[in-house]
């Protein structure tokens, strides 16, 4: 697994990852090294990767399988660094990062619908302007905090321990969905501590007639219903896809489950359309009049600014968030994600899919398919011959078994293979399992180590300075 990126000196360095099955069948991943790379050519990125796996006594022909992100110059066709190893060995099958494909799915999702596009750009505002200068966030912390203790006092919030901390607003990542959904929950935790230091900063303070728009601006801008609405409405959707966001993530996933979190996602969405409006509605409703924000009137006919006005359109407000804002955003949504998780597509993604005997789809024919099309030199026509015979017993033995019976993912199945000693009655089996699951779902580990280098540096500049002082 390889990424790349700048570090703050504008250097290009790749990160490099190796994934595997150890001794007792668990998914290991092991960070090997960050490489400085002249550019960004697949060229120069596939001779440092050489280097780096020979120098660990690691060898190219050994490689299962191929995890970058969506950039032209790591999955090209003809010249990109998958073509590249491919071409020294066949069956490192390339996989497309899931969680950055969601990342681009739920990105493009948002700038589809022009309304979702429009509040993300206004909530950034909101909180670059209240969060302008230390003042200010202090002046937001202690509001929260009297808010906090006033709703305490008249029983509308739970106390414990670590209950009701004071945060602060969150920026949104320009990389990072998931910092969306962070960002839009400090939001509403701390939408009356935001109105009360945008109308402080706006009303009470001699700040300039520039600084003074930009409050006006971000005030009108969140005690809209427009504004709430979406709020409510992205914080629902993003529920449901922050989960998956986060299982696409773990190293122990595999291709089997993550399709499995991919297609309960999509389920999930389409019950939140199917019968989440009402609530949605009423929900809005009730923080609105919590806000003192004025609600309009449903049935009056909506005015969209953006358009000539036309004496036919006889769109009702109603209308216009149920059906152009409610069911469009959720709908676009499951478009994307069905685009870019098509298992249809990937004929290596749906055999791999047979393989899990709790499952219906499972299919002996299918699995000694995928063995012998895509792991050839893994498997002989002896080896085949093998698997065949122990994958019917395989099924019976694993739907039977007391700790193997509860084990949905392949991962597990396989150390469970180990656990139980039937590794050795299905070597043939656990051999198969191990090439499916080495092959990778999430570029995290490879992020990750972004982030410890990092970290590491900036320690290092740390001990400079106070050297240096």
């Amino acid at each position: 697994m390889v990424d790349e990126s700048r570090d703050e000196s504008k250097k290009e360095q790749m990160a490099l990852v190796i994934r595997f099955a150890n001794k007792e069948g668990f998914i290991d991943e092991r960070f090997l090294n960050v490489i400085h790379v002249s550019d960004t050519a697949a060229v120069t990125l596939k001779e440092a990767i050489c280097t780096v796996l020979a120098d660990n006594n690691l060898n190219v022909q050994d490689i299962r399988g191929q995890g970058y992100d969506g950039a032209s110059n790591m999955r090209g066709e003809w010249n990109g660094l998958k073509a590249l190893i491919l071409n020294e060995c066949p069956y490192a099958y390339y996989v497309h990062c899931m969680a950055h494909q969601l990342q681009l799915a739920l990105v493009a999702a948002s700038k589809e619908v022009h309304e979702v596009h429009n509040f993300f750009q206004h909530a950034n505002f909101v909180v670059n302007v209240v969060s302008a200068s230390s003042k200010r966030n202090d002046e937001l912390l202690a509001n929260q905090a009297a808010e906090i203790a006033r709703d305490v006092e008249l029983g509308e919030l739970d106390t414990g321990k670590g209950e009701n901390q004071v945060g602060s607003l969150q920026r949104p990542g320009d990389t990072r969905w998931s910092s969306h959904f962070k960002s839009i929950n400090s939001l509403r935790k701390m939408f009356a501590a935001t109105i009360a230091v945008l109308r402080s900063v706006a009303n009470d303070r001699p700040v300039t007639r520039y600084s003074r728009g930009d409050e006006v601006g971000a005030l009108k801008m969140i005690i809209s219903f427009n504004f709430v609405f979406i709020l409510h409405l992205m914080e629902k959707i993003m529920k449901i896809t922050g989960v998956l966001c986060q299982m696409l993530q773990r190293k122990s996933l595999d291709i089997l489950n993550a399709l499995d979190c991919i297609s309960n996602t999509k389920v999930l969405l389409g019950w939140l359309r199917k019968d989440g409006w009402e609530l949605l509605l009423e929900e809005v409703k009730s923080f609105c009049l919590k806000h003192d924000i004025d609600i309009p009137d449903f049935n009056s006919k909506y005015v969209d600014m953006t358009k000539s006005r036309n004496k036919h359109d006889n769109t009702t407000t109603l209308h216009h968030y149920k059906a152009d804002v409610f069911n469009i955003a959720i709908d676009q949504q499951l478009v994307e994600l069905n685009d870019r998780f098509n298992i249809q597509s990937t004929e290596l993604l749906r055999l791999c899919v047979s393989l899990n005997p709790l499952h219906d789809t499972f299919d002996v024919s299918k699995i000694c398919a995928l063995a012998e099309k895509y792991y050839p030199v893994d498997f002989s026509n002896q080896y085949l011959a093998r698997l065949e015979s122990q994958l019917i017993h395989f099924r019976m033995d694993v739907c039977s078994h007391p700790d193997l019976k509860c084990l949905h993912s392949l991962a597990d199945l396989t150390v469970g293979l180990f656990k139980t000693g039937k590794v050795h009655d299905y070597s043939m089996v656990e051999r198969l399992l191990r090439l499916v699951t080495t092959l990778p779902v999430s570029m995290a580990t490879t992020e990750r180590a972004f982030s410890a280098m990092k970290i590491v540096k900036t320690r290092l500049r740390s001990k400079m300075s106070d050297d240096f002082l």
